[in-house]
């Protein structure tokens, strides 16, 4: 493995995928994510369908200045106006692969990082072990964020957010197993049987167990441990070109929707609305201005300059096409700078980047 340390930003289904690599190194071949910045998520989109209904809406994607989602509505920034939609309109581009996820604000991340229980212009941030609490700390005492009290109040929005998502998907997921369509992440299953049922299943198991059951969340873990570089994501599912390695089981193993040990997501986090944490901070930048205060970049920033990371991942925009996103691997703190601010489709950008892999 390429002897660096990386930082990466995901969604919580991506920082389980993170979490499920480094654990399993043995048979994915692990990776060099040191520090995970995890966002909070009740959902993603498909760019391609976004794009379709801003059509329909009579809007173009390259006059969009921002999209938010903020007071219960999708709103659309443009020049000189903002439109807004209900959150049961945005259904017709949200991938529906989301509604059996029960994690919103990235419990297994070391720092957790969103705009809902702060006030406008700070983000939340969640601190959730002694590595992520350092980097905070150092934060506020060199004065790069600006620290206010987290109202209680606001964190009850919070949590009530959070629950929504763990109830409603968990509706889900009972009324897909009792349709026969395997919730396979969410089986308790015991550490032996992980292994013994992991053990003989190789891509195929994968499609018939998770993509085609319209589990896949495109984080881009398949295709980065695939040894033979057999595995290709597209904007619509993981494909295999070719014949699997006799004996490997890495993108199985890799996958945040098959299997997961009790030890990687402890099975009591539905219970917990903001997962197991240390503080909760409302922060903003003091040299960046961003989304929701900047911190993400401001924390990206910070690890490059005192050499914590040597390469952070980021997403980007296809400078052909407005507003679509794009995996990045860098370790320039322009290009962190240029590609702050949410893109809210759907990208592999944790494993996807050709400069991130096995050597």
């Amino acid at each position: 493995m390429i002897n660096e340390k990386i930082a990466i930003v995901g969604t919580p289904c991506q920082i389980l995928a993170a979490s499920k690599i480094n654990y399993y190194e043995k048979e994915t071949g692990g990776s060099p994510i040191d520090l995970k910045i995890g966002l909070f998520c009740m959902e993603n989109f498909s760019y391609t369908y976004l794009k379709m209904f801003l059509k329909e809406k009579n809007m173009n994607l390259n006059d969009v200045k921002e999209f938010r989602i903020e007071n219960n509505k999708f709103k659309v920034f443009l020049e000189d106006s903002v439109q807004e939609f209900s959150i049961p309109q945005t259904n017709s581009f949200k991938r529906k692969n989301c509604d059996i996820c029960t994690d919103y604000t990235s419990n297994l991340a070391d720092i957790s990082v969103g705009s809902v229980g702060s006030p406008k212009g700070y983000s939340t941030v969640i601190i959730r072990n002694e590595k992520g609490d350092k980097i905070v700390q150092d934060l506020i005492s060199n004065n790069l964020v600006s620290e206010i009290y987290a109202e209680e109040n606001a964190l009850d929005l919070l949590k009530k957010i959070s629950n929504k998502k763990i109830n409603n998907n968990l509706k889900n997921i009972k009324n897909r197993e009792n349709n026969s369509h395997p919730v396979i992440y969410k089986r308790k299953v015991s550490d032996n049987e992980i292994t013994e049922l992991s053990n003989e299943c190789q891509f195929d198991c994968l499609n018939s167990d998770v993509i085609s059951e319209g589990a896949c969340v495109l984080c881009g873990a398949c295709e980065f441990v695939c040894p033979i570089d057999i595995i290709q994501i597209n904007e619509r599912k993981p494909v295999k070109k070719g014949t699997c390695k006799e004996g490997c089981h890495a993108c199985y193993y890799a996958c945040p929707r098959t299997f997961i040990n009790d030890k990687i997501l402890p099975k009591d986090l539905d219970i917990k609305p903001l997962g197991e944490y240390l503080k909760i901070y409302s922060l903003k930048s003091n040299n960046n201005t961003g989304q929701d205060g900047g911190i993400v970049s401001e924390i990206l920033l910070y690890l490059l300059d005192k050499e914590l990371a040597d390469s952070v991942f980021i997403v980007g925009e296809d400078a052909d096409n407005p507003w679509k996103p794009i995996p990045k691997l860098t370790s320039s703190k322009d290009e962190v700078l240029k590609a702050k601010g949410t893109k809210y489709s759907t990208v592999p950008i944790i494993f996807k980047s050709k400069l991130f892999r096995k050597q």
